[in-house]
């Protein structure tokens, strides 16, 4: 009599899993003929990291145009300012704050985070956009590149989540963007560290984002969003090697800055740039190595070595 109460037990309950899994299954098929609505970031204090330049000061420019306050951080004093400069001229009712920050100094985030909290207030939309690119060959890299990369590609997003995620918990309200990379799919020649980086990033992102959902049961509001652009003209890709640039240009900060946005407001867990791309890894990743290898000799998309 037990035996038979377990089974029908379990079997209920794999058909509501079945039924729960169609119903999502429906619901995804759905948003993406009728797009999610883009919520207002209006009143959203917006911290993005590398705002001196390239994808992070478009970034900048855009949340101010939607009403944000936006919190600038970057090495680069100087440039950091001409950000925010620009978005002061660009109306009074954008507000934007620069800060100098070595984002893969633990201490000095904790430092200038609580500045921006006494100063602006509690962040509630974080960009980790701060990257670097070193392209060499393995064996050419040296030790202390090596660590650099994963101290401002990696760490730095733990320190900085460190810092403000707590905040973030505590008023069940907020939303954390990492840009991770299309090298954070898949490994790239003269891109080995960078590639492990952002592969690392992409791990920290669903690792985290799964622990608030199980530690809340759920009723976690805090979204998680993961950014993998296709080489970006900002400079940081010094030697880009594309076979058929036509086909497949350089996306530009401005694109990538809209898109990114876009995500943001839309909710969505992960984005590539182009927006393709992230179904067509999930489909390539199951073909037999030869054929996979085939694609990307056919394609020879990447980056030549630094000199």
């Amino acid at each position: 009599m037990i035996k038979a109460y377990n089974g029908a037990l379990v079997l209920a309950n794999v058909l509501l899993l079945v039924l729960k899994i169609l119903y999502y299954i429906c619901e995804s098929v759905y948003k993406f003929f009728v797009p999610t609505e883009e919520k207002s970031v209006v009143g959203e204090i917006v911290l993005i990291t590398g705002t001196g330049h390239g994808i992070g000061k478009e970034l900048a420019l855009r949340y101010a145009s939607l009403g944000a306050t936006v919190v600038c951080w970057d090495m680069n004093q100087q440039e950091n300012e001409e950000t925010v400069k620009e978005i002061k001229k660009m109306g009074s009712s954008s507000t934007a704050y620069a800060y100098k920050c070595d984002v893969s100094k633990r201490e000095e985030v904790f430092e200038v985070a609580a500045k921006v909290k006494r100063e602006v207030g509690d962040v509630t939309i974080l960009v980790n956009n701060a990257g670097i690119m070193p392209c060499h060959t393995f064996l050419d890299h040296t030790t202390d590149e090596i660590r650099r990369i994963f101290d401002v590609n990696v760490l730095a997003h733990f320190w900085i989540l460190q810092a403000f995620l707590p905040s973030m918990i505590a008023k069940n309200h907020g939303h954390v963007v990492a840009l991770s990379s299309l090298a954070g799919l898949g490994g790239l020649p003269n891109l080995v560290p960078y590639c492990a980086s952002k592969f690392a990033v992409r791990g920290l992102m669903e690792a985290i984002s799964e622990e608030l959902r199980t530690s809340t049961k759920g009723k976690s509001q805090i979204k998680f969003t993961t950014i993998y652009p296709y080489m970006v003209d900002t400079g940081l890709c010094k030697k880009p090697k594309i076979k058929y640039p036509h086909a497949m240009p350089l996306v530009s900060p401005q694109q990538a800055a809209s898109e990114i946005i876009r995500a943001q407001r839309r909710g969505f867990r992960e984005k590539t740039i182009p927006a393709y791309f992230l179904s067509l890894g999930t489909v390539l990743r199951n073909f037999p190595d030869n054929a996979l290898f085939s694609l990307t000799d056919f394609i020879e998309s990447g980056v030549e070595a630094d000199i």
